[in-house]
This record gives C-alpha cells, structure tokens and sequence, in this order.
C-alpha cells in the first residue's frame, strides 16, 4: 500500500462543557448552538465531529479515553459553552493524550443589546466559562493551543487549520516507522541521537536494516516494472539524451529505475514513512540513491541523507503538516555563501537528494559522475526551488532534550549553474545572513534541515507545543544577543521542567 499524506479519514472531536444547573431547556439550546458552532469548522481540512455536550466527571473522563484510543482522532477541540466547573475536567484533562485547542468563542458575533436578560446571560456565558477552563488546564500544566473568536471569521479559520495540520502531523510521527540502510557517516556529531527518546517523545520507530537487505529488493525489480518507470520518466522530465531508450547511457537510468522499484517496494513491505541512505555503505547498490529519494519525498516520504534520521522525520512532518498546499518540502543543506554586502544569499544543495516538490518547472533528468561513494555515476533530477517565501527546520539531539531550530527564508532566482548538476535552492535568511548564521550556530542546530515552502512557522510552533519541544525561531524580530538570552532561558527551563 503507497504512502498517504492525504487527511482522508482523520477527525477533531468538537466538545462542549456545561453543567445542570441552567435546566434542561439550557442545555437542548446549548447542544443546538454547539452544533452550529462545529458546523462553521466543516470547511477545514480535517473533519469535525461533533459531540454530546459534557456535563460530568464521568463522561468526559471517558471522552478523553476513547478519543485516546481511536487512532483516526488527532486531538479534540474544547468549548464552555456557559459555565463549566473545572473540577469536573480534571481526570478528563489528566488522561487526555490527544492534542488540545481550546476555542474560546460564542454562539454570537453581534449581542443583541435590547434583548438581553438573565436567561440569554446564563446561555451565554463562553466569556465566564472558557477562564474557567483556562484556569484548570494551566493549573495542570495542559499543553494546548488557544483560538479567540468567532468561527465566522476566517482569521479563526486560519488558526483552527494550523493547530490541524500541526496535530496531524503529531499523529503521523507516533505511527512513524523509520527505516535506516546503514549507519550515518562516520565521525559526525550531529547526526548522531538518542533513538530511545525520539520514539518516547515522538512516537517514531527507529530501526536499522543492512543495505543489501534493500539491494536485494533493488535486484528484484522486473524489466516491467523498470520499463514502466522509465516511460512516466519520459513523460514527466526534460530527460538528457544520452539517457532515453537506446541511447549510450540508457543503462544507467534503467539502474536508477530498478533502485526506485526496489526501494519502494521495501518501505511499502515494512509500512516505513521515512529512511535514510548513508554513501559510505552502499553494499550492492549500483549508484547512490538520488532520482529514487527525490521522488520519494515528493510523495510524502520523509528522507535523511548519510544516516540522519532526524532530518528523515522532519521531512515526513513537513509533507504531512503541508498536506494540500502549494509548495513542498524536502532535505536540504547549506553549502556555500555569497558575501557580496547588502547581496548576501546562502546556496543550499546536497549530493543528490533535493525534492521537486520545491519546484513547479519540470527538472531536467540527467547522469553526471559523483567523486564518493565509489559506485556508478547516478541519475538524478535537476533544478531550482521557485522564488517565494520558505523556512528551515533543524532537529538537534541536545542530550537532556530535542531542540527546533526555525529559520524564516525568501527563495530567490538563482545565477545560472550549469556546473553544478544538482537539485537546488538559494535564499535570504531572516533577518540577515550575519544575524541568521551566528544564531544558527549558537543554538547548535545541524547542517541538515527540511526546507518547506508549504508550511509556516505557526504550524510548527504549534507541534512543538504539543510534543513539548524547544523551538528557537530566527525571523526579522531576531538580535543575535537576545537569542543568546532566549538559549540561556531555555536551558533553564527545560532541565527544571524535567524535575529530579
């Protein structure tokens, strides 16, 4: 069965909290106005279920559970209605393992001032309720996201679809399975992590197969399953002549075929959503992975290159957080500067591995030789990402936690490259590459990052609140001597948030 970044069949349970105290005719308005509520979010990506109003210990308690349970729900979004006593929500919020969001809204956007008396304030007391609610899940310490206004409002919209997108991808990395072919690169640091902690606070399954294990796959792949690969090649890239059916060099594109066949049918076997390849162990491979990889990521598998499985995951998060928008995302690395004052840009590369997902020209697919690994020059597809808005995310292993580390980017056009037959990106960091680099490197974050040009900033703020990570962000508001504080904050933090 083929990967899927499609939200097809997840759901956010939509509750409502009252109590009662108001009477039966309260509550019936109540369900009725909650009912409306959810109905104004039926236009997000994810579908919102409605749900009974609440009114006890017991059933929201048992809310909490069964939405634990059901692993189509990606979190819950909570709304008092009138007023709620917290105490109810306590074990409810206590045994919740879902992602939160706490609307705080109202059935009206407009009081009608001349009609209002005790009966209409008992009904309509959200304003009364929801700081109830806000109390006990701060007195819980509860990670949650909170929305202020009126579902009417496509502001409110936006902010639902963000907590959404950051829920479901939380959702994909707890089912994670990530398959690593070899090791990752010799002698480097920031490749290296606690795989043990990555599944405790994320979910993901990290485990390591022997890459031949992947090369016998790759020798499995039959003439038709390579014949039927080549032609979508054909139809889909500016493909170099010397690759194309009878060509001199036809060999090597059938070679890169047969890796894709190969490795997708490993990671559709092992039901992986992300790997990774390491070039100093390539084993029987004929060339190192690159058309495969490229391919894979734009379809919605995560990819970490030389063994690096956080950035695998990140990967996989992107495209599953940026399902449905246009953009996308992928492995990427910063290479080289130019230094050219007031014109200083970052050219970011890797060997092979770049999506075109970041692009919306057709890439040229072509074979050149690569100085390492010691096997077949390879295939890969060329290009570079479209001009616009971006970030880079790193994920670093800081030993007491994991640490986000988010830079917001502008993709520009870049000179012509015709000696350098990769796929691409160059970019202005936030808020100046001076800035940018020297926060960069004090807050330790690696060489590998996912670029995305799909997702923002906000969404990734939201998961990180709800896996509890640390997330530094350096945009236009960044100084590098406050960033140096917020480090210095935030190792504080998080090692007393730890306890003893």
């Amino acid at each position: 069965m083929a990967l899927s970044s499609s939200f097809h069949g997840l759901t956010v349970w939509f509750v409502t909290g009252s109590q009662h105290l108001y009477g039966p005719e309260t509550l019936r308005q109540v369900a009725e106005q909650s009912r409306q509520v959810a109905e104004g979010l039926a236009g997000l990506p994810v579908r919102v279920e409605w749900k009974p109003v609440l009114t006890d210990t017991d059933a929201i308690r048992r809310l909490a559970l069964d939405a634990n349970a059901d692993d189509s729900v990606i979190g819950v979004i909570s709304w008092m209605h009138t007023f709620s006593p917290a105490k109810m929500w306590i074990a409810g919020l206590d045994a919740l393992r879902k992602p939160l969001l706490h609307l705080h809204t109202q059935a009206n956007v407009a009081l009608p001032w001349d009609e209002i008396d005790f009966d209409f304030m008992n009904l309509n007391q959200a304003a009364h309720g929801d700081r109830e609610f806000g109390y006990i899940q701060t007195r819980l310490g509860v990670p949650r996201t909170t929305v202020v206004g009126h579902v009417s409002n496509p502001a409110v919209l936006a902010q639902v679809e963000n907590w959404q997108r950051a829920a479901a991808g939380a959702q994909a990395l707890r089912t994670l399975k990530l398959a690593r072919f070899g090791d990752n690169m010799r002698y480097v640091a920031v490749t290296e992590g606690d795989k043990t902690e990555a599944e405790l606070r994320f979910g993901v399954q990290v485990n390591t197969w022997g890459v031949n294990e992947l090369a016998e796959a790759v020798a499995a792949a039959t003439d038709a399953q390579v014949d039927a690969l080549v032609e979508e090649y054909v139809a889909s890239y500016d493909v170099a002549a010397e690759l194309l059916p009878g060509a001199e060099r036809h060999q090597s594109l059938r070679d890169g075929a047969a890796i894709e066949v190969g490795l997708r049918s490993f990671l559709e076997a092992g039901d992986f959503g992300a790997f990774t390849t390491s070039f100093e162990d390539l084993g029987a491979l004929r060339q190192l992975p690159g058309l495969a990889v490229q391919r894979l990521m734009a379809e919605g598998y995560g990819f970490g290159a030389e063994g690096d499985w956080k950035t695998a995951i990140l990967v996989r998060l992107a495209n599953v957080m940026g399902t449905g928008l246009p953009g996308g995302a992928s492995l990427m690395e910063d290479y080289t500067y130019d230094m050219v004052p007031g014109h200083e840009v970052i050219l970011g590369a890797h060997m092979l591995e770049v999506s075109p997902s970041l692009t919306t020209s057709k890439p040229r697919l072509e074979v050149h030789p690569l100085g390492i690994g010691g096997k077949d020059d390879p295939v890969r597809l060329v290009f570079t990402a479209d001009p616009g808005p971006a970030i880079v995310v790193a994920l670093t292993d800081l030993r007491d936690r994991f640490r986000l580390t988010a830079n917001l980017v502008e993709n520009v056009s870049a000179p012509d490259l015709p000696k350098l037959p990769v796929g691409r990106a160059v970019w202005k960091p936030a808020p100046d590459l001076a800035t940018s680099a020297a926060c960069w490197l004090a807050a330790g974050a690696a060489h590998h990052t996912v670029m995305s040009t799909a997702v923002d900033v906000e969404i990734f703020r939201i998961f990180a609140e709800i896996t509890r990570t640390e997330l530094v962000v350096i945009d236009e508001q960044t100084t590098v001597r406050g960033f140096q504080q917020e480090l210095r904050w935030n190792q504080a933090y998080h090692r007393l948030a730890q306890g003893l």
